[in-house]
């Protein structure tokens, strides 16, 4: 048996390095990827493709591991960068996008995320209720590390 776990997350903020900067970055799966913590590997497949393959993490009793490949489009002249999901790679398909928007002084940064993580757990119905929460939060943990690592990547947040 096994249960799937849907993550939806959306951020916005402003860092001080230009578009230009945030999109070459953020374009560039590998450096992108090099900010995200828990990277075990990252695998090149071509085409735009890259298979994520995160260390295991422990949810309670549990050891996990999330496994998933995307495929990147970017446009820097609309200034995104967007990812969807390749059907039967791994145990979650993982979509969203970036988008960079020069500001004045900043630039704005918006993400969404989508993710289906589908867990192949032996688990009463009772259980499940408990793990979905605690890998949701760990998703969503992992996430803001990563937006405070871009952050810190671009000198800093812009209120």
């Amino acid at each position: 048996m096994a249960i799937t776990v849907p993550v939806e997350l959306g951020y916005e903020f402003k860092v001080k390095a230009s578009a230009k900067e945030v999109f070459d970055v953020l374009a560039n799966v590998p450096d992108s990827a090099s900010h995200y913590p828990k990277v075990s590997r990252l695998v090149d497949q071509g085409d735009g493709a890259y298979r994520w393959e995160m260390e295991k993490i422990s949810v309670g009793s549990l050891d996990l591991q999330t496994v998933y490949a995307s495929r990147y489009v970017s446009n820097k002249t609309k200034g995104t960068v967007a990812w969807t999901p390749i059907q039967g790679e791994g145990n979650a398909q993982v979509s969203g996008s970036w988008k960079i928007t020069e500001k004045e002084k900043s630039t704005k940064l918006v993400l969404q995320l989508e993710a289906e993580l589908t867990l192949p757990l032996p688990l009463p119905g009772l259980m499940k209720m408990v793990v979905a929460p605690l890998v949701e939060a760990e998703f969503e943990a992992l996430t803001e590390q990563y937006i405070a690592n871009l952050i810190q990547r671009f000198g800093g947040e812009v209120s």
